[in-house]
């Protein structure tokens, strides 16, 4: 059964649970685990497939973004992918959600990292997301991250 962790930033900056997805798909791969990194919106995407390769001066994390035409054996070759709406193309053991929902398709990952901004916003959508995996019987952890950790 896929596991679900909850990281509940206290961090409110705007861009706090972004540069944190990119701190955890790095640890990820560093890792092995191939990630989906699902975002709201196609301009969410983009940020966050520029954010991956400058968020950390010394970090490299090959990535790329998801699409209908991307060709196969890139999808297959790259461990990370970031994207929007659709289920991806390829295997991935971990999802990070930056949607306000659940994701369809989540079940299909052995684990899933829900990140949680400091907003008033945020933090309703993700009682919401927390709740229909609690009444699913989902396996939750809830992981508190200081300011200082973004």
């Amino acid at each position: 059964m896929t596991r679900v962790d909850f990281y509940v930033l206290d961090d409110q900056a705007e861009a706090a649970r972004e540069r944190f997805a990119c701190r955890l798909v790095e640890k990820a791969f560093r890792l092995k685990h191939k990630v989906y990194l699902h975002t709201a919106s196609a301009a969410a995407a983009r940020r966050l497939d520029s954010l991956l390769w400058t968020f950390s001066e010394g970090s490299f994390i090959p990535h790329v973004l998801a699409a209908p035409d991307l060709d196969p054996s890139l999808a297959d070759a790259t461990p990370v992918q970031v994207g929007t709406g659709e289920e991806p193309g390829f295997d991935a053991a971990v999802l990070v959600n930056l949607d306000g929902v659940v994701p369809g398709f989540f079940s299909r990952f052995e684990r899933v990292a829900e990140i949680v901004g400091g907003d008033a916003t945020e933090r309703t959508q993700a009682r919401e997301r927390f709740k229909f995996y609690r009444d699913r019987g989902y396996v939750l952890e809830t992981h508190r991250i200081g300011s200082g950790a973004t």
